[in-house]
């Protein structure tokens, strides 16, 4: 299967620069997986189109302000410093630009001093780790002096941090934001838990893999970033109750969605409390074993986020809705608008 199957024409001025005002006045396509039907809707009418008994599953990662500038400690040089993974203690796995001018022992600083960091070694792919000193809790110093790692096809400032966020964020440790969440207000969730649908949260911290290019021509010879997710014994619970009960488990999410594949696959379809890395890669031909529905927003030509999409709803469905969406002026990627397959 080859990767070009995936490719669509994307006006540049349908990728969404900045979040609308009111989360829930995005624009909703769903997309009916057995018939290729579409309905144009607002995602305000969400509960239109869930029953009593079903249940959203979603992404309750936070984030972390993890894109740091700062300047080297014996020269003054500007460098920039993003976060990716906890090691131990104060010791980060970063990447840094310029990488060339950043060695073994190199000091910066960021905030004047508030925070400052020295290179201890280096990673794969060109990164540096390096260990933090600073005074008080490292993470209130991080929300001080960092900005948003958004997406690089996002080219304006996010005036409001929390804009990247959803309002259920909870679990630190997100190189990117669980977009489809970003739909939802704490009213909106009332008036769907009021209605009879069950909410769930499980846990993946998306990493930076999720922006980066399929490399390859053919599908199959991808190999997907590994990505912590963890689901306790009440969600695990609750997703066999509904399972039972004939509800429908609706994942808010292509991250929610590889977090529930990867648990129903090693737990014979059921749902157990657990937490480890996934890489699981999801395309066509993929039999899923643990969802009904999926929320999620319009994603980017030849990615393995349309192709996760395209597993669940068929691809010649899905590119004739996003031709739909193309021409109907849908807003795209991270600050876009949602699609609804089910």
């Amino acid at each position: 299967m080859k990767v070009e199957l995936f490719d669509f024409h994307l006006p540049e001025e349908l990728i969404a620069q900045t979040p609308l005002e009111d989360r829930t006045s995005s624009r909703l396509m769903v997309l009916n997986k057995k018939t290729g039907n579409l309905i144009h809707s607002q995602f305000k009418h969400i509960k239109d189109f869930l029953q009593p008994g079903d249940c959203l599953v979603l992404n309750d990662t936070r984030v972390l302000p993890a894109r740091l500038f700062g300047v080297k400690a014996e020269t003054g040089a500007k460098v920039e410093v993003l976060l990716l993974k906890q090691q131990k203690e104060d010791s980060w796995e970063t990447l840094v630009k310029p990488a060339k001018r950043v060695k073994v022992g190199t000091e910066i600083q960021f905030g004047e001093g508030l925070l400052k960091a020295v290179c201890i070694g280096e990673s794969d792919h060109g990164g540096r780790i390096f260990k933090f000193s600073y005074e008080g809790i490292f993470y209130e110093v991080l929300d001080q002096l960092g900005e948003m790692p958004l997406p690089p096809y996002i080219h304006e400032q996010l005036e409001d941090k929390d804009r990247y966020q959803t309002v259920f964020a909870r679990e630190r440790g997100s190189a990117a934001a669980p977009t489809a969440g970003l739909h939802f207000t704490e009213e909106l969730l009332t008036e769907l838990r009021d209605f009879g649908v069950h909410i769930a949260f499980i846990t993946l911290h998306v990493g930076l893999g999720t922006f980066r290019p399929v490399s390859v021509e053919d599908v199959d010879a991808h190999q997907m970033h590994a990505e912590f997710y963890q689901m306790s014994e009440g969600t695990a619970r609750l997703l066999n109750e509904v399972k039972k009960s004939g509800g429908r488990i609706i994942t808010v999410g292509t991250t929610s969605t590889r977090t529930l594949e990867t648990i129903a696959q090693s737990n014979d379809g059921k749902f157990a409390a657990e937490n480890g890395w996934t890489s699981i890669f999801i395309y066509p031909g993929y039999e899923f074993k643990a969802i009904d529905g999926l929320i999620t927003n319009f994603h980017l030509p030849k990615s393995t986020l349309i192709m996760l999409v395209s597993a669940m709803a068929g691809r010649e469905n899905v590119l004739h809705a996003y031709q739909e969406a193309v021409s109907e002026r849908y807003r795209f990627f991270s600050f876009g608008d949602a699609m609804f397959i089910v």
